[in-house]
């Protein structure tokens, strides 16, 4: 009997994907439940695992963008793996092997047997996704790379331990009577090539929506400086006792969502969101955080961020930067935030406009922390400032809240006790 797998729904606003790639190959043996391909949304990434056990056949393609419902394979339920070649019925019984002989070459067959299984598996030095990123990345050939993954699959942690080719050095030539000069090579300026690569799902996605905020909502920045010395000595002073604690290191990202939060009661517009022709306003702080994963952008969410501490925080951004990272979010931890925060800094940006993240209506943006000469109760002293942009949706949010939200988090960013005392 034949079932057919076909792409699950994997959210409301979600109506296609695409076939990332294939795990598992067309006539390989699955089992229920194993994963056999990747299929990539506008939003995240997810695994197509098998519902019965059988033999795969493939319809869809690597590449193939398939609308929901669609069928991706089939499987040939109650196939099993080839069983042994029965003892030919006419057999000379004269010609039996001893009792010894057939179990060294039962042993045989079974070693041979496992060998060739094991050379002629799919998985073998068959790199996974995340796998095969990397060794393009290193230069380095799948084939010489042992799989220790199951079946001989080519496993992340053999990719990133895996060397790249050195260059062998070049043969000395030999000596020999001088000849005459071969006429000049004629001067390359380069090799002048392209590559063309189709946009993912998401990057797609991401264009569109930025275009669009572009084009729908009024966005303006505003910007200011805020000084960082207090929280850098806060943090030198605290950070081993903290982690010690709590597990997990205490970054700037704990502080800067703290004071958004803060600020956010006291500026509600500028959490709001337009819906039609309603103003809508949220009595709590989903805080999104942009993150770069090796898909793209992709910006999950800290619910309730207001009655976190900063441990909190913390432990929730180290979370989702790890499954950020590994293309494991879900589409419940990407939706739904009432204001972002965004840290260019990290790339080494001293300023930016950021775009709103919509249907939000502001967003934050971080940038690094140069030491420069500032002027301190009449005297000019060198501090670590950050420049801070709000970019915001002027059609709800004025003028006079922008400008004052940011203020207020700059006041509380520079005497961080406001923090914990609520003032």
């Amino acid at each position: 009997m034949s079932l057919e797998i076909k792409v699950p729904p994997v959210g409301e606003s979600i109506t296609e994907v695409t076939l990332a790639s294939w795990i598992k190959k067309d006539g390989d043996v699955v089992q229920m439940d194993e994963v056999i391909a990747e299929l990539e949304s506008d939003k995240a990434t997810f695994e197509l695992t098998a519902t019965e056990a059988g033999t795969l056949k493939t319809v869809a393609k690597e590449g193939d963008v398939l609308p929901i419902g669609a069928v991706v394979c089939t499987i040939e339920a109650g196939a099993a793996a080839p069983a042994a070649k029965a003892t030919p019925a006419a057999a000379d019984k004269t010609a039996e092997p001893t009792k010894e002989e057939a179990q060294e070459e039962e042993k045989l067959a079974v070693a041979t047997e496992k060998e060739i299984s094991k050379q002629s598996t799919y998985a073998s030095g068959t790199p996974s996704p995340a796998a095969a990123k990397i060794l393009a990345e290193k230069g380095v050939d799948p084939s010489s790379v042992n799989g220790n993954g199951v079946g001989g699959r080519i496993t992340k942690e053999d990719a990133l331990n895996a060397q790249a080719p050195t260059a062998a050095p070049a043969p000395k030539p030999a000596a020999t009577t001088p000849a005459a000069a071969p006429a000049p090579a004629p001067i390359n300026p380069g090799d002048r090539t392209e590559k063309r690569e189709k946009m993912s799902s998401l990057r797609k996605t991401v264009a569109k929506r930025l275009v669009a905020v572009k084009n729908e909502t009024a966005m303006l920045t505003t910007f200011n400086e805020v000084d960082m010395q207090p929280i850098m000595e806060l943090r030198a002073k605290y950070k081993e006792k903290f982690k010690e604690k709590h597990g997990v290191g205490l970054g700037f990202m704990s502080f800067f969502t703290k004071a958004v939060t803060e600020a956010l009661k006291e500026w509600p517009a500028v959490g709001a969101r337009i819906e039609g022709e309603e103003v809508v306003y949220s009595n709590y702080a989903d805080i999104s955080i942009a993150v770069s994963a090796p898909k793209g952008l992709v910006v999950p969410v800290i619910r309730n961020a207001e009655s976190l501490s900063l441990a909190g925080i913390e432990k929730a951004v180290a979370a989702l930067a790890i499954k950020a990272r590994d293309n494991k979010l879900s589409l419940e931890e990407m939706t739904g935030g009432t204001f972002t925060i965004t840290n260019g800094g990290v790339f080494g940006s001293m300023m930016s406009t950021p775009i709103i993240n919509s249907p939000q209506s502001a967003i934050l943006g971080m940038h690094n922390i140069i030491e420069r000469p500032v002027a301190v109760n009449g005297q000019v002293v060198i501090r670590p400032m950050m420049y801070v942009a709000l970019s915001y949706d002027h059609r709800i949010i004025d003028g006079r809240e922008s400008v004052s939200f940011l203020v207020r988090v700059k006041q509380l960013l520079e005497d961080p006790t406001r923090l914990l005392l609520g003032v």
